[in-house]
């Protein structure tokens, strides 16, 4: 109850409702995102005392993962890496005219996760922070395995198919200096554009942005018609309703992962919302219909990425240890306010700690009731005409890829990568496992060879550490169960060929 009387002091609920708005925005603006926004904001909050400063910048942050859907949904290009799962099926409901339904469920979902994790946050900090720390290096290397296998296992595609995106996707995760030694490699043609890696930020706007806009162009002929897009009380109250009949055990459980997900240091909310998306295809009961229009494809990484930006705050209080590049900033900004991370904090500084936290309920109900209300303004632009929308999106891909890092070799591979998207789509290769494996493949390769430099190469760590044991043995059973249907395919199909007696 403290923490609500600091939350709702004036000068603290203004710098709340300004951070969500400009959150908002921020992570609508292809390739600038949470991290870049409270960057370049940090340092307007030294003007105010660090209560108020640190509720502005979680703000931002909070607003930021609502707005990363927006532009993922109505434009095809992720506004932030937080958002490239909401891709998947937010773009085909807007094509599809349900583009009011993608944003209703993801500001619902966003809701719904922020939520939970808030109230996790509240209730069991101490030992959340507590269990993070047993998660080495090993551990998180199986937890990284177990992900790459529920998409080889329950993904629905062709699994030659993933399996080689998945493969690709590691290869590309990889190009840069070696984390170990610092030798390069991979530098295509000695540019030296690629020391720095290939950012998954540029990966994503080219295939989702170029590449989906060059498949969009060549299926119409150059006569692309926009669905009619509508929005209504009455439709906005018929969404909801089924929101609850058919994704609240959905939203649950990907708010849940995702929380799970963020605690654990430097993970941060996009492998938890690609790996909610993964869980939510793997138990549907139609996993065919992820990635073209279903609304749970949008649900699931919504509730994680804002579960998972809630929890990525905690080892950032409790330990000193951000959880993500976002926290990391905070960390920084908390510093120079003279406010020390870590067990201490919560006793030393507890009308800090329950503000902050009383302000990321209200953060999260003004954000839902900001996006909501601005739905018809996002529709709106949807019934800009093609030959004018496609062109923007053209120029805000480029511009997106190119703010980052404001490089030139950045806005070159993002046109590469978005001819790659539109071939591959010709071929029919899921592009979920690709985008999947440059995110997950540095934090796995990370953890694997820091498990093998620590066991002196001894391998059989993974089998004698209880949670990585049980993650590689679901792994494992994901990977072997495809197979067993295939085979019980194979022999339904020979029962019905052989002749009757």
């Amino acid at each position: 109850m403290d923490g609500f009387a600091v939350a709702f002091e004036p000068l603290n609920l203004a710098m709340m409702m300004l951070g969500c708005l400009m959150g908002l925005f921020i992570g609508a603006i292809p390739g600038l995102g949470s991290v870049n926004g409270v960057a370049i904001l940090l340092p307007i909050t030294f003007f105010v005392p660090p209560t108020s400063a640190v509720i502005f910048l979680a703000a931002i942050y909070y607003g930021a993962m609502y707005g990363g859907a927006i532009s993922s949904i109505m434009l095809g290009i992720p506004g932030a890496s937080t958002a490239v799962a909401t891709t998947f099926d937010g773009r085909p409901m807007a094509i599809k005219g349900l583009a009011d339904r993608a944003l209703i469920a993801a500001a619902i979902a966003s809701f719904v996760g922020g939520t939970i994790s808030v109230i996790y946050f509240t209730l069991f900090a101490p030992p959340l922070a507590n269990f993070a720390l047993r998660f080495g290096s090993t551990e998180e290397f199986a937890l990284m395995v177990l992900a790459f296998a529920t998409f080889i296992g329950l993904g629905g595609d062709d699994i030659p198919k993933t399996i080689f995106m998945i493969l690709f996707g590691l290869v590309l995760s990889s190009v840069g200096l070696d984390i170990i030694s610092g030798h390069p490699r991979l530098i295509f043609f000695d540019l030296p554009g690629f020391y720095k890696g290939i950012s998954f930020i540029v990966l994503a706007i080219g295939i989702y942005g170029i590449g989906e806009m060059l498949w969009t162009l060549e299926q119409a002929q150059g006569k692309v018609e926009i669905a009619k897009h509508t929005f209504g009380i009455k439709r906005g109250v018929e969404t909801l309703k089924m929101l609850w009949r058919r994704s609240k055990l959905n939203m649950f459980l990907s708010s849940t992962l995702g929380y799970f997900v963020g605690i654990l240091p430097a993970a941060g909310a996009t492998p938890g919302s690609l790996m909610a998306y993964g869980m939510a295809r793997s138990m549907a009961k139609n996993p065919e219909e992820y990635g073209r229009g279903n609304v749970n494809g949008v649900v699931a990484p919504e509730a994680a990425n804002n579960a998972a930006s809630t929890g990525s705050l905690l080892p950032m209080l409790t330990l000193g240890i951000p959880g993500s590049p976002t926290t990391a900033i905070l960390l920084g900004g908390m510093i120079i306010w003279g406010l020390e991370p870590g067990p201490l904090l919560f006793s030393q500084h507890p009308e800090f700690v329950w503000g902050l936290i009383a302000s990321l309920y209200a953060a999260n109900l003004f954000t839902v009731i900001l996006n909501l209300s601005l739905i018809p303004v996002f529709i709106w632009i949807l019934r800009t005409p093609f030959t004018i929308l496609a062109p923007i999106i053209f120029v805000l891909c480029f511009v997106g890829g190119f703010a980052p890092a404001s490089s030139m070799h950045d806005v070159w591979l993002i046109l590469i990568f978005g001819v790659v998207g539109y071939l591959m789509r010709k071929l029919d290769y899921p592009m979920a496992p690709l985008v999947l494996a440059i995110v997950l493949g540095p934090l796995a390769e990370k953890s694997f060879r820091q498990t093998m430099i620590a066991e002196h190469g001894d391998m059989t760590i993974f089998l004698t550490r209880p949670i990585s044991l049980i993650c590689l043995i679901a792994a494992l059973g994901l990977i072997i169960y495809p197979l067993y249907l295939v085979r019980q395919r194979r022999k339904a199909k020979l029962n019905m060929e052989a002749p009757k007696s």
